[in-house]
């Protein structure tokens, strides 16, 4: 949904687009996108417009918006394990001082964040999509 919506993005004004439309392009149902879009409305990460030319668009350029801060709207935490959770509301595991793989998970849990947050949603379009935005394509960083 989201590279469908940075695919459509205008900086002069964003073209909303309807989740009818997205369904079909993905090949999901119409309803799981609802349940996607509510989290990402309320995150600030798509905006909706009402009407017969509404639908959904990004609320700000897909250059700003990284692949962490839309799983974390959709998913919560990106921790592989509740141990490694940086969230203060997820509760604290009994075993944590004794626990020989807890600095494994962190480690899993940073590698997973460090991707995340360099990548954005425009890295995703596709390269003639890039062109025709005005975005240049970025170089790959070996890993």
């Amino acid at each position: 949904m989201l590279v469908q919506l940075a695919r459509r993005w205008r900086l002069d004004s964003p073209v909303p687009v309807s989740l009818a439309e997205v369904a079909i392009d993905e090949a999901l149902p119409r309803a799981y996108l609802e349940q996607l879009a509510i989290p990402l409305r309320e995150a600030g990460i798509v905006a909706s417009t009402r009407g017969a030319r509404g639908g959904y668009a990004l609320a700000r350029d897909p250059r700003e918006i990284t692949l962490g801060e839309a799983l974390r709207a959709l998913e919560g935490p990106l921790a592989p394990m509740i141990c490694a959770s940086e969230d203060p509301n997820h509760v604290l595991c009994d075993r944590l001082g004794a626990c020989s793989v807890n600095s494994l998970w962190v480690k899993v849990r940073d590698a997973i964040s460090g991707v995340l947050e360099t990548t954005t949603l425009a890295d995703l379009i596709p390269a003639p999509h890039l062109i025709e935005l005005g975005i240049r394509e970025r170089t790959p960083v070996p890993v």
